[in-house]
């Protein structure tokens, strides 16, 4: 096969759309999520099993760095990934599905996503 077609193999030339890199974002923060109940459910476990799993879930949460930074990490996570999920919706019932709207909806679902991120961290640290 000789095909004249230019071929681009370093992705990083590329400038992905902002409608891409949020579709990208919702699928890595779907995959974090997915990991991420091995934490979520090793704390719910614990804290199920008797007041002592409890105290131990409860002071990992709030003495352990690694611990509240994971449980930040998922709540920024669910909530970009919650903010996306609303806007396939909406495109879903065509709200925002041409190029504008797509942009417009993007930059919506990062500046909400940004502001749930920081009370997650608020409320977690």
């Amino acid at each position: 096969m000789n095909s004249k077609r230019p071929v681009n193999l370093d992705l990083s030339t590329i400038k992905f759309p902002l409608p891409a890199l949020t579709s990208i974002t919702h699928r890595v923060t779907g995959v974090i999520l997915f990991v991420g109940l091995i934490f979520a459910f090793w704390a719910l476990d614990a804290s199920l099993s008797s007041p002592q799993g409890f105290e131990a879930v409860r002071e990992a949460l709030e003495y352990n760095f690694l611990a509240k930074l994971i449980a930040w990490g998922l709540l920024s996570a669910l909530s970009f990934h919650f903010v996306a999920g609303v806007r396939h919706l909406l495109m879903d019932f065509d709200i925002g599905i041409d190029l504008e709207g797509g942009v417009q909806t993007s930059k919506i679902t990062f500046i909400a996503a940004a502001v749930l991120v920081i009370l997650a961290g608020v409320w977690v640290w």
